[in-house]
């Protein structure tokens, strides 16, 4: 059983009477990666600080590591990696005095120190650049040593707010790569970001959070499934359907036809799927091919964030308990 590494409980943040973040309840465990999306002003980075021991929580309680943030800061600070959305440079020093410097806060010896950090500058194809100063660095440089100085004390906790941020794509795949790998070294991350096409191919499960309170939660394909309804197909025929859609309307539930094409919804394809080819053959139409039509994260947040489009049911209840009711694989709140 995995160690939970990140931990919250009811977390609630007040800046006077504005509530910030509203009772979030999260857990991240070794080797797991949690994608936390939302809007701007929806609490993500106020989260984010207050895991890192940089704001005292109004109410509620988060360990990281074990740690409270608020009993145990100094040593949770010891676990957590931060890279925050502006890493906040100081660009007259060189890469490597920053570094460097960075190090003696975190208690690294200066050989260690300068060792890592040129493996790391090296890793992500920066080799040679940490002579110069930083002021002379592009965006996308300086957001990649905002991640060098978050992963140079080797924690087991990251928290990364936008590290692909203004990177051209050759860098934005090196980090991404980078950050696979240390979910594979057992790392708990949590991962701040308006990419929903990185957060889907990183993550194992999505958290969005919206006006300070976590809305819906789950894998993307278990959210995709709950929020946006069963796997649309598409059946492209041989011939045209013509006036034989009655005859398949019992079978699935057809969303459009277009001459030769269908596109429909089954909430269990493997026994549908074959029942409606079987039906098409006896009506003399020939398959040629049946594909699924990906469902795309973005409509996962968009239907959560703003409110799901008007939708006939499908009639579709999802996974049943023992007793009938239904079981539940996420936490969505309207």
């Amino acid at each position: 059983m995995m160690k939970m590494m990140i931990a919250t409980e009811r977390l609630t943040k007040h800046f006077e009477a504005f509530v910030a973040v509203r009772q979030v309840n999260l857990e991240v465990a070794q080797g797991e990666l949690l994608a936390l999306l939302g809007p701007n002003g929806a609490g993500k980075t106020t989260t984010v600080r207050m895991l890192s021991s940089v704001l005292r929580p109004t109410a509620g309680r988060a360990t990281i590591n074990g740690y409270d943030v608020v009993a145990d800061a100094e040593a949770v600070r010891r676990s957590v990696g931060v890279l925050t959305e502006q890493p906040g440079l100081y660009a007259r020093m060189t890469g490597l005095e920053y570094l460097q410097f960075y190090g003696r806060l975190y208690g690294l010896g200066a050989e260690f120190a300068r060792q890592r950090s040129s493996n790391l500058f090296a890793r992500f194809d920066m080799a040679g650049a940490e002579t110069r100063r930083l002021g002379t660095y592009s965006k996308g440089m300086r957001q990649k040593v905002g991640l060098i100085r978050a992963m140079l004390h080797d924690p087991a906790v990251l928290l990364l707010d936008e590290p692909t941020s203004a990177m051209d794509p050759h860098s934005a795949k090196l980090v991404r790569d980078a950050i696979r790998e240390l979910q594979q070294d057992n790392r708990a991350i949590i991962l701040c970001t308006h990419n929903l096409a990185e957060a889907e191919s990183l993550a194992d499960r999505i958290a969005i959070i919206n006006q300070g309170e976590i809305v819906a939660s789950g894998s993307p394909d278990e959210l995709k499934h709950k929020l946006l309804g069963p796997a649309v197909l598409e059946l492209t025929l041989d011939q045209p359907l013509d006036g034989h859609r009655p005859e398949l309307e019992h079978i699935v539930d057809i969303e459009q036809v277009d001459n030769h094409i269908i596109r429909y919804r089954a909430t269990n394809p493997a026994t549908q799927n074959p029942q409606l080819v079987h039906t098409l053959s006896g009506l003399g139409l020939g398959v040629i091919s049946l594909t699924e039509i990906s469902q795309s994260l973005e409509e996962v947040y968009l239907n959560v964030v703003n409110g799901p489009p008007a939708r006939p049911e499908t009639g579709d209840r999802g996974p049943q308990t023992a007793d009938g009711g239904p079981q539940a694989i996420l936490d969505i709140k309207r």
